[in-house]
Protein backbone atom coordinates (compact mmCIF):
# COMPACT_ATOMS: atom_id res chain seq x y z
CA UNK A 1 0.00 0.00 0.00
CA UNK A 2 3.09 2.21 -0.01
CA UNK A 3 3.39 3.04 3.58
CA UNK A 4 4.33 0.10 6.59
CA UNK A 5 1.52 -2.16 6.93
CA UNK A 6 2.15 -2.15 10.87
CA UNK A 7 1.19 1.72 10.48
CA UNK A 8 -2.40 1.24 8.90
CA UNK A 9 -5.18 2.46 10.28
CA UNK A 10 -9.12 2.31 8.44
CA UNK A 11 -11.67 4.06 10.14
CA UNK A 12 -15.59 3.64 9.32
CA UNK A 13 -17.36 6.98 10.18
CA UNK A 14 -21.41 6.58 9.73
CA UNK A 15 -24.24 9.06 10.44
CA UNK A 16 -26.62 7.95 13.40
CA UNK A 17 -29.71 9.27 11.75
CA UNK A 18 -31.06 6.39 9.89
CA UNK A 19 -30.53 2.65 9.45
CA UNK A 20 -27.36 1.31 7.99
CA UNK A 21 -27.77 -0.48 4.31
CA UNK A 22 -25.75 -2.67 1.87
CA UNK A 23 -23.87 0.42 0.96
CA UNK A 24 -22.35 1.06 4.70
CA UNK A 25 -21.84 -2.48 4.90
CA UNK A 26 -19.71 -2.79 2.02
CA UNK A 27 -18.13 0.34 3.12
CA UNK A 28 -17.28 -0.81 6.39
CA UNK A 29 -16.23 -4.06 5.63
CA UNK A 30 -13.81 -3.05 2.71
CA UNK A 31 -12.32 -0.97 5.52
CA UNK A 32 -11.60 -3.76 7.59
CA UNK A 33 -10.94 -5.91 5.40
CA UNK A 34 -7.69 -3.77 4.48
CA UNK A 35 -7.09 -3.03 8.00
CA UNK A 36 -7.21 -6.84 8.91
CA UNK A 37 -4.88 -7.82 6.07
CA UNK A 38 -2.19 -5.63 6.78
CA UNK A 39 -2.42 -6.28 10.54
CA UNK A 40 -3.46 -2.70 11.17
CA UNK A 41 -6.08 -0.92 12.98
CA UNK A 42 -9.68 -0.55 12.80
CA UNK A 43 -11.61 3.01 13.90
CA UNK A 44 -14.81 3.70 14.20
CA UNK A 45 -16.35 6.89 14.55
CA UNK A 46 -19.84 8.97 14.82
CA UNK A 47 -20.42 11.15 12.94
CA UNK A 48 -22.75 13.09 14.60
CA UNK A 49 -22.29 16.53 14.38
CA UNK A 50 -26.35 17.18 13.00
CA UNK A 51 -27.71 16.86 16.51
CA UNK A 52 -31.54 17.44 14.85
CA UNK A 53 -31.20 14.33 13.51
CA UNK A 54 -28.74 12.20 15.03
CA UNK A 55 -30.51 9.81 17.58
CA UNK A 56 -29.32 7.51 20.37
CA UNK A 57 -31.58 4.48 19.02
CA UNK A 58 -30.54 4.76 15.83
CA UNK A 59 -27.14 4.83 16.93
CA UNK A 60 -27.49 1.38 19.11
CA UNK A 61 -29.48 0.02 15.79
CA UNK A 62 -26.26 1.24 14.11
CA UNK A 63 -23.34 -0.31 16.27
CA UNK A 64 -25.25 -3.54 16.67
CA UNK A 65 -25.83 -4.00 12.75
CA UNK A 66 -21.93 -3.55 12.95
CA UNK A 67 -21.27 -5.97 15.55
CA UNK A 68 -23.23 -8.27 13.93
CA UNK A 69 -21.67 -8.55 10.55
CA UNK A 70 -18.28 -9.47 12.65
CA UNK A 71 -16.33 -5.64 12.95
CA UNK A 72 -14.71 -4.71 16.32
CA UNK A 73 -13.08 -1.83 16.83
CA UNK A 74 -10.95 0.15 19.36
CA UNK A 75 -12.70 2.67 22.31
CA UNK A 76 -13.15 4.87 23.02
CA UNK A 77 -15.30 5.85 20.20
CA UNK A 78 -14.34 9.15 18.88
CA UNK A 79 -17.91 11.37 18.80
CA UNK A 80 -17.71 14.65 16.62
CA UNK A 81 -20.10 16.26 19.18
CA UNK A 82 -16.89 16.20 21.19
CA UNK A 83 -14.88 17.91 19.06
CA UNK A 84 -16.52 21.11 18.31
CA UNK A 85 -13.92 23.14 19.83
CA UNK A 86 -11.11 22.09 17.62
CA UNK A 87 -13.70 22.56 14.47
CA UNK A 88 -13.89 25.95 16.08
CA UNK A 89 -10.02 26.97 16.30
CA UNK A 90 -9.76 26.05 12.78
CA UNK A 91 -13.09 28.44 12.03
CA UNK A 92 -11.28 30.80 13.28
CA UNK A 93 -7.78 30.37 11.80
CA UNK A 94 -9.25 30.59 8.18
CA UNK A 95 -11.51 33.27 9.28
CA UNK A 96 -8.56 35.22 10.98
CA UNK A 97 -6.61 34.83 7.10
CA UNK A 98 -9.59 36.32 5.46
CA UNK A 99 -10.70 33.04 3.82
CA UNK A 100 -14.19 32.92 5.19
CA UNK A 101 -17.23 34.84 4.68
CA UNK A 102 -20.73 34.76 5.62
CA UNK A 103 -23.34 33.42 3.34
CA UNK A 104 -27.08 33.92 3.74
CA UNK A 105 -28.75 32.12 0.52
CA UNK A 106 -31.00 29.63 0.55
CA UNK A 107 -30.71 26.49 -0.87
CA UNK A 108 -33.87 28.13 -3.03
CA UNK A 109 -32.39 31.57 -3.24
CA UNK A 110 -29.10 29.20 -4.88
CA UNK A 111 -30.98 27.16 -7.39
CA UNK A 112 -32.97 30.62 -8.58
CA UNK A 113 -29.70 31.96 -9.36
CA UNK A 114 -28.84 28.53 -11.47
CA UNK A 115 -30.12 29.09 -14.32
CA UNK A 116 -28.32 26.34 -16.30
CA UNK A 117 -27.52 23.01 -15.14
CA UNK A 118 -23.52 22.75 -14.84
CA UNK A 119 -21.44 20.35 -16.67
CA UNK A 120 -19.86 19.22 -13.97
CA UNK A 121 -21.26 18.83 -10.06
CA UNK A 122 -19.13 19.31 -6.98
CA UNK A 123 -18.67 17.45 -3.84
CA UNK A 124 -22.28 19.56 -2.81
CA UNK A 125 -24.02 19.70 -6.26
CA UNK A 126 -24.06 22.41 -8.27
CA UNK A 127 -21.03 25.04 -6.98
CA UNK A 128 -22.40 28.06 -5.18
CA UNK A 129 -22.66 30.76 -7.55
CA UNK A 130 -20.80 33.27 -4.80
CA UNK A 131 -23.88 35.69 -4.42
CA UNK A 132 -22.30 36.70 -0.95
CA UNK A 133 -18.94 36.76 -1.88
CA UNK A 134 -19.42 40.23 -2.30
CA UNK A 135 -21.71 41.47 -0.07
CA UNK A 136 -21.21 45.12 1.09
CA UNK A 137 -19.94 45.19 4.73
CA UNK A 138 -23.09 47.43 5.36
CA UNK A 139 -25.97 44.84 4.60
CA UNK A 140 -23.72 41.97 6.21
CA UNK A 141 -24.29 43.44 9.62
CA UNK A 142 -27.43 44.39 8.71
CA UNK A 143 -28.08 40.22 8.06
CA UNK A 144 -26.07 39.53 10.96
CA UNK A 145 -28.00 42.01 13.32
CA UNK A 146 -31.42 40.42 11.85
CA UNK A 147 -30.50 37.17 13.00
CA UNK A 148 -30.73 35.87 9.40
CA UNK A 149 -29.35 31.87 9.24
CA UNK A 150 -26.05 32.10 6.83
CA UNK A 151 -23.35 29.20 6.57
CA UNK A 152 -19.13 30.30 6.69
CA UNK A 153 -18.07 29.80 3.35
CA UNK A 154 -14.27 29.01 2.06
CA UNK A 155 -13.56 31.91 -0.53
CA UNK A 156 -11.85 29.49 -2.62
CA UNK A 157 -10.03 31.96 -4.80
CA UNK A 158 -8.35 33.53 -1.66
CA UNK A 159 -7.53 29.91 -0.51
CA UNK A 160 -5.04 29.66 -3.73
CA UNK A 161 -3.54 32.98 -2.91
CA UNK A 162 -3.16 31.87 0.36
CA UNK A 163 -1.21 28.67 -0.78
CA UNK A 164 1.03 30.46 -3.17
CA UNK A 165 -1.43 31.24 -6.19
CA UNK A 166 -3.21 28.22 -8.54
CA UNK A 167 -0.01 26.78 -9.61
CA UNK A 168 1.07 26.08 -6.23
CA UNK A 169 -2.85 23.65 -5.86
CA UNK A 170 -1.93 22.24 -9.20
CA UNK A 171 0.80 20.50 -7.49
CA UNK A 172 -1.19 19.37 -4.69
CA UNK A 173 -2.06 15.61 -4.98
CA UNK A 174 -3.15 12.91 -2.92
CA UNK A 175 -2.88 8.78 -3.99
CA UNK A 176 -5.73 7.34 -5.11
CA UNK A 177 -6.05 3.09 -4.25
CA UNK A 178 -9.58 2.25 -5.44
CA UNK A 179 -10.90 4.00 -8.33
CA UNK A 180 -12.72 7.63 -9.23
CA UNK A 181 -15.79 7.95 -11.64
CA UNK A 182 -13.38 8.45 -14.19
CA UNK A 183 -10.91 5.30 -13.68
CA UNK A 184 -8.83 7.47 -11.55
CA UNK A 185 -6.21 6.07 -9.74
CA UNK A 186 -2.50 6.07 -8.32
CA UNK A 187 -1.23 9.58 -8.14
CA UNK A 188 -4.06 12.63 -8.22
CA UNK A 189 -3.02 16.24 -8.58
CA UNK A 190 -5.77 18.90 -7.98
CA UNK A 191 -6.74 21.01 -10.68
CA UNK A 192 -7.95 24.37 -9.70
CA UNK A 193 -10.58 25.37 -12.47
CA UNK A 194 -12.42 21.90 -11.14
CA UNK A 195 -12.11 23.33 -7.79
CA UNK A 196 -13.22 27.02 -8.48
CA UNK A 197 -15.61 25.69 -11.58
CA UNK A 198 -17.25 22.67 -10.03
CA UNK A 199 -16.89 23.03 -6.19
CA UNK A 200 -17.24 26.43 -5.32
CA UNK A 201 -17.01 28.33 -1.94
CA UNK A 202 -17.59 25.22 0.01
CA UNK A 203 -19.85 25.66 3.08
CA UNK A 204 -17.74 24.95 6.08
CA UNK A 205 -19.92 25.44 8.88
CA UNK A 206 -23.72 26.89 9.41
CA UNK A 207 -25.35 28.42 12.16
CA UNK A 208 -27.24 25.80 13.26
CA UNK A 209 -24.50 23.59 12.94
CA UNK A 210 -20.64 24.90 13.69
CA UNK A 211 -19.01 22.83 11.47
CA UNK A 212 -19.62 20.63 8.12
CA UNK A 213 -18.84 17.38 6.87
CA UNK A 214 -15.67 18.54 4.69
CA UNK A 215 -13.68 20.71 8.09
CA UNK A 216 -14.86 17.59 10.38
CA UNK A 217 -13.53 15.13 8.27
CA UNK A 218 -10.10 16.39 7.59
CA UNK A 219 -9.54 17.62 11.52
CA UNK A 220 -10.65 14.08 12.42
CA UNK A 221 -8.91 12.15 10.43
CA UNK A 222 -5.91 14.01 11.40
CA UNK A 223 -6.82 13.70 15.49
CA UNK A 224 -6.94 9.59 14.84
CA UNK A 225 -3.94 9.19 12.99
CA UNK A 226 -6.01 8.19 9.78
CA UNK A 227 -3.45 6.76 6.97
CA UNK A 228 -6.33 5.01 5.13
CA UNK A 229 -9.43 6.07 4.27
CA UNK A 230 -12.03 4.21 2.41
CA UNK A 231 -14.91 5.42 1.12
CA UNK A 232 -17.68 5.49 -2.11
CA UNK A 233 -16.94 6.86 -4.98
CA UNK A 234 -19.56 9.67 -5.21
CA UNK A 235 -17.18 11.69 -2.55
CA UNK A 236 -14.28 11.75 -4.92
CA UNK A 237 -14.95 15.14 -5.74
CA UNK A 238 -15.13 15.80 -2.10
CA UNK A 239 -11.43 14.34 -1.80
CA UNK A 240 -10.14 17.84 -3.63
CA UNK A 241 -11.77 19.81 -1.27
CA UNK A 242 -10.54 17.99 1.95
CA UNK A 243 -6.82 18.18 -0.19
CA UNK A 244 -6.94 21.71 -0.12
CA UNK A 245 -8.34 22.32 3.71
CA UNK A 246 -5.57 19.86 4.67
CA UNK A 247 -2.62 21.97 2.74
CA UNK A 248 -4.61 25.13 4.28
CA UNK A 249 -4.77 24.00 7.47
CA UNK A 250 -1.19 22.40 8.05
CA UNK A 251 -3.11 18.30 8.65
CA UNK A 252 -1.43 15.35 6.79
CA UNK A 253 -3.10 13.70 3.94
CA UNK A 254 -3.88 9.97 3.83
CA UNK A 255 -4.41 7.56 1.20
CA UNK A 256 -7.72 7.39 -0.48
CA UNK A 257 -9.23 4.02 -1.49
CA UNK A 258 -12.86 5.08 -3.24
CA UNK A 259 -14.99 2.19 -4.35
CA UNK A 260 -17.90 1.73 -6.08
CA UNK A 261 -21.37 2.22 -5.02
CA UNK A 262 -23.59 -0.62 -4.21
CA UNK A 263 -27.07 0.23 -5.96
CA UNK A 264 -30.76 -1.72 -6.13
CA UNK A 265 -32.13 -3.26 -9.10
CA UNK A 266 -32.82 0.22 -11.25
CA UNK A 267 -28.88 1.21 -10.93
CA UNK A 268 -30.31 3.88 -7.74
CA UNK A 269 -27.50 4.33 -5.26
CA UNK A 270 -29.40 3.26 -1.69
CA UNK A 271 -30.07 5.59 0.55
CA UNK A 272 -30.99 4.86 4.62
CA UNK A 273 -34.72 5.14 3.38
CA UNK A 274 -34.59 2.15 1.18
CA UNK A 275 -35.61 -0.72 4.41
CA UNK A 276 -35.55 -3.51 1.58
CA UNK A 277 -31.65 -3.01 1.54
CA UNK A 278 -31.60 -2.15 5.30
CA UNK A 279 -28.98 -4.58 7.05
CA UNK A 280 -31.85 -5.01 10.70
CA UNK A 281 -34.06 -6.11 7.63
CA UNK A 282 -31.99 -8.44 5.44
CA UNK A 283 -30.86 -9.65 9.56
CA UNK A 284 -34.47 -10.55 10.16
CA UNK A 285 -35.03 -12.13 7.23
CA UNK A 286 -32.32 -15.22 7.70
CA UNK A 287 -29.46 -13.37 6.22
CA UNK A 288 -26.21 -14.64 7.44
CA UNK A 289 -22.49 -11.92 7.77
CA UNK A 290 -21.65 -14.40 5.00
CA UNK A 291 -24.51 -13.64 2.95
CA UNK A 292 -24.06 -10.04 2.85
CA UNK A 293 -20.70 -10.36 1.86
CA UNK A 294 -22.14 -12.08 -1.29
CA UNK A 295 -24.76 -9.41 -2.09
CA UNK A 296 -21.89 -6.68 -2.18
CA UNK A 297 -19.46 -8.77 -4.15
CA UNK A 298 -16.73 -9.53 -1.22
CA UNK A 299 -14.96 -12.60 0.01
CA UNK A 300 -15.58 -14.52 2.76
CA UNK A 301 -14.06 -12.80 6.00
CA UNK A 302 -10.44 -14.29 6.79
CA UNK A 303 -9.79 -15.61 9.76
Amino acid sequence: MGRNSASVIERFAPSPNGALHLGHAFSALTAWDAAHADGGRFLLRIEDIDQARCRPELEAAMLEDLEWLGLRWETPVLRQSDRMGAYAEALASLDARGLLYPCFCSRKDIQSVLQAPQEQAGPDGPAYPGTCRDLPERKRIQRETNGDPFALRLNMRRAFAALGGAGVVSKLSFIALGRGPGGDSGKVTLDPSFLIDACGDVALARKEIPTSYHLAVVLDDAHQGVTHVTRGEDLFAATHVHRLLQALLGRPTPHYRHHKLIRDEDGRRLAKRDRDAGIAELRAGGATPKDIREMVGLPEARP
